[in-house]
């Protein structure tokens, strides 16, 4: 049976090649993807693993604790402990440790790094052995700077030059007087790295006389984890705690390997999408060629190969094309993740020099997926043959689909698809995260429903196409008539189409609606010309919105600062605002009393009212950084959003109790002008900021373009993953109907003899390809428009202002992509049957 088996797989290779096709390409997804997340994960380890090379032991600053109503202090580390840690028995040195963001402009004055990779730090003394310098010497002053070589290399920098950067708000501009080379992940993966020497890294971060971490050397002999038990001995528990540099190593692995693991999932997900369609087109085609083989399966049956034995024959030829598959995947995926590796230098994300890791894992996993795959898809076909009787085969009586498994088959489906739309119903009326794991299910429950349905809807669907075929004459007459003639086989081709479908339009039905209800969100709850804030989310120094009120045409100006309260017990953010202006830069609507801020009166959010049972009137105690306390009245219940929620506090009563503090948080700031927003206005802020790269002056429109751009490029990231399904899908209408004109080679060798010409030929399987492709692309599009409707009723109930929005123009692309496939796929096959020798073809069995 294994050499019937091989020879059937060598006689049928052509037919196999678009089963193996498509195989390889979720086999080359799925080890792509492996391939690439394990060469970046190790890739990043190896070079944070470098950066601890100077770390034998780390003092971190303690855990803060709240008691009752009084906030915990953050624990610091002083002076005083630095010096007492360098004097600590088999301590060799010590190092203060200062970090916070840093924002370089290179000379065209745009930001070098992206966001959270460009940092800054302190130069410890005049030669740290952190940072050995390349050229120059080490910052001295406010005015002086060092810059790691890569950023140098990158901006065209060199010692000497004026630097522009920023670390929370108006530009600085020190001389950079030295360059050093650095082993930073950070700076490897493309972003930058900027040294002040200590007392000016400690002012500019706001850390007067403290430091973020002390990094303590052991003297030779020391073991790291003999200084560590040293070092408790000396230094108070509840101030400050150790952890060896070896450690620091294994936990940032850890970390990386945790980050990377998303995005591994991520992709796994759309290669797992690729393989479930994969699965259409092997049971498509191993049903097709052991309906072709009928006779000569009867044949062995008749000559005492069981049904088992038959069973198996199937099996091992599905175990050879996944091999196959699974060998070439491999490779193919190899060269994806290579691929992928240095794609991302064309995206400004630079990883770190490392070696392509192909592990066993891998290895193993693409064997498994491939060769599982396709037996598994290959099981029902070869036992579905092995039933067949071995007299009515040999008869050429073959085994149809009887009316009773027909109603079992719709019955079936008709519960599942039933049981789908009835848990998709009841988790849209869930709360939002509660009701995303029963949506899951209820969208797995409907596709499986809808696809054992289909040879049922193929029907109808495509009779709705006849007025159109009939333009066509008696070549769409046929076509119509091929396309139904096999349910199944049109149900299988046309769902594996389907499925891609139905995820890209519930995707672009979700992002366009969310877009949507932002852009209203923002223009409903704000009246202020444009938000300042910094490019990383970072917090803004007050000393930006002081510049900006003091700008010409600016009317109203106010921060949003985050504050931390206790409240009952509990820790609790307040929103510091300035209270005379708060009025003319939102339009919050106000369901109980009065929108008034200032003195003693703050407005809550309705959400945070209805947890704490707030109502215009009530009072409550609040204490604060300072530990003291305050009786605050709420004077009105506002609709939140997520752009203003919570409690809103006038600065001026919030001011006092940040005294201490060097670092207020600003986490943006609203600007009213007297023009309206225009190009000039944009632009006379922004000088007032000093042309700052890492400060956002952004509009409403600005806001606008920048969630559209967001939604688009995310939206262009799943169409690319989602394509590799549309191509397996491709692969699978070009394999049905190669297979099927390759059946029905007498009934054509018949139709050109009766008089129907190439070109008619051609046009009857075009048109059967495009049938077909349309059917599934009208179940995808109808199906991903109930999921989207579904998905985005969840939000509804945490976004006030969303409504559903239906991308018509999308849709209609989605469906002419899939007349484009259905053209496409059929321009082989169509040109095979076309090509057949008449006369040849009606002599064929």
């Amino acid at each position: 049976m294994f050499r019937t088996a091989l020879r059937n797989v060598l006689a049928h290779k052509a037919r196999l090649l678009m089963t193996v096709l498509a195989v390889m390409l979720g086999v080359a997804f799925v080890s792509g993807t492996l391939v690439f997340t394990n060469t970046i994960s190790d890739a990043y380890q190896k070079s944070s693993a470098k950066g601890f090379d100077q770390v034998d032991v780390a003092v971190q600053p303690g855990t803060t604790q709240d008691k009752g109503d009084k906030l915990g202090k953050d624990p610091e580390l002083t002076q005083a402990l630095l010096e007492k840690a360098a004097k600590a028995p088999g301590a060799e040195s010590a190092i203060g440790v200062v970090n916070g963001f840093t924002a370089i402009a290179d000379k065209d004055g745009k930001l070098v790094g992206g966001g959270f990779q460009s940092q800054g730090g302190n130069y410890w003394a005049e030669k740290d052995p952190r940072y050995p310098l390349k050229s120059g010497k080490a910052p001295t002053g406010k005015d002086e700077v060092a810059i790691d070589s890569e950023t140098a290399k990158r901006a065209g920098y060199k010692v000497g030059d004026t630097l522009r950067l920023s670390v929370d708000g108006p530009v600085l501009t020190p001389t950079i007087t030295g360059v050093f080379t650095t082993d930073d992940g950070n700076v490897a993966a493309g972003g930058s790295l900027t040294l002040f020497d200590t007392a000016t890294a400690q002012q500019l971060f706001h850390k007067t006389g403290t430091y973020d971490e002390i990094d303590v050397k052991a003297a030779p002999g020391t073991s790291q984890n003999a200084l560590r038990t040293s070092l408790d001995k000396i230094l108070p528990k509840d101030t400050a705690t150790t952890t060896t540099g070896r450690q620091l190593a294994d936990d940032q692995a850890v970390q990386i390997e945790s980050q990377m693991s998303g995005l591994k999932t991520g992709l796994l997900v759309f290669a797992g999408i690729a393989l479930f369609v994969g699965t259409f087109i092997i049971a498509n085609t191993f049903t097709m060629l052991v309906a072709q083989r009928t006779k000569e399966l009867a044949l062995l049956r008749a000559v005492g190969a069981s049904r088992k034995q038959v069973t198996r024959s199937v099996l091992l030829e599905a175990f050879v094309v996944g091999a196959v598959a699974a060998v070439t995947g491999l490779l193919a995926g190899i060269g994806i993740g290579a691929g992928l590796r240095a794609l991302m230098g064309t995206f400004d994300a630079a990883v770190p020099a490392g070696p392509l890791v192909i592990s066993p894992g891998t290895v193993g996993t693409s064997f498994a997926v491939g060769i599982l795959i396709t037996m598994l898809a290959a099981w029902l076909p070869g036992r579905r043959a092995a039933k067949i009787p071995p007299v009515a085969a040999m008869s050429s009586v073959h085994a149809q689909a009887t009316t009773k498994s027909l109603v079992l088959r719709n019955t079936l489906g008709a519960l599942f698809a039933a049981a789908g739309i009835t848990v998709v119903l009841y988790a849209t009326t869930m709360d939002g995260s509660d009701g995303q794991a029963p949506m899951g299910m209820g969208a797995v429950l409907l596709i499986i429903g809808v696809f054992i349905l289909t040879p049922l809807l193929s029907r109808p669907l495509i009779a709705a196409a006849a007025p159109v075929l009939r333009v066509f004459g008696v070549s769409g007459k046929l076509a119509r008539q091929n396309s139904v003639r096999n349910p199944r086989r049109t149900a299988a081709t046309a769902s594996a189409l389907m499925i891609g479908l139905t995820l890209i339009t519930g995707m672009t039905v979700m992002a366009g609606s969310l877009q949507t209800s932002i852009d209203k969100m923002a223009t409903a709850a704000m009246k202020a010309d444009y938000v300042v804030s910094m490019a990383n989310f970072n917090s803004l120094s007050p000393d930006v919105e002081k510049k900006l009120g003091e700008t010409e045409g600016v009317t109203a100006t106010s921060p949003l600062r985050s504050a931390p309260s206790r409240i009952d017990g509990e820790t609790e953010y307040m929103t510091g605002v300035k209270g005379s202006a708060i009025g003319k830069l939102t339009d919050l609507k106000v369901d109980n009393g009065s929108f008034k801020v200032g003195g003693t009166q703050v407005v809550v959010d309705e959400e945070t009212a209805k947890a704490r049972g707030w109502k215009a009137g009530s009072t409550f105690t609040a204490s604060f950084e300072d530990d003291k306390k305050q009786q605050l009245t709420v004077a009105g219940v506002y609709e939140g959003n997520d752009l203003i929620r919570g409690i809103l506090l006038d600065t001026a009563t919030l001011a006092p109790h940040q005294a201490d503090r060097t670092d207020p948080a600003d986490m943006q700031v609203m600007v009213k002008t007297s023009g309206g927003p225009s190009d000039a206005t944009k632009d006379s802020l922004e000088k007032a900021l000093g042309d700052n790269p890492a400060i956002k002056v952004q509009d409403k429109q600005d806001f606008s373009n920048e969630i559209a751009q967001m939604f688009t490029l995310m939206l262009n990231m799943l169409y690319g993953l989602l394509a590799m399904a549309v191509i397996v899908a491709v692969l699978g209408v070009i394999n049905t109907l190669a297979m099927s004109v390759f059946e029905r080679s007498q009934e054509i060798g018949m139709l050109r003899a009766i008089g129907l010409d190439r070109k008619g030929i051609k046009r009857m399987v075009r048109l059967e390809s495009l049938v077909i492709s349309l059917f599934g692309g009208v179940l995808g599009v109808g199906l991903g428009v109930f999921f989207g409707w579904a998905a985005g009723q969840l939000l509804a109930g945490k976004m006030p202002t969303y409504e559903l929005v239906l991308p018509w123009d999308r849709m209609g692309l989605f469906l002419l992509l899939a007349a484009v496939v259905g053209v496409l796929a059929a321009l082989w096959p169509a040109r095979r049957a076309a090509r057949l020798n008449m006369l040849t073809a009606i002599k064929s069995e």
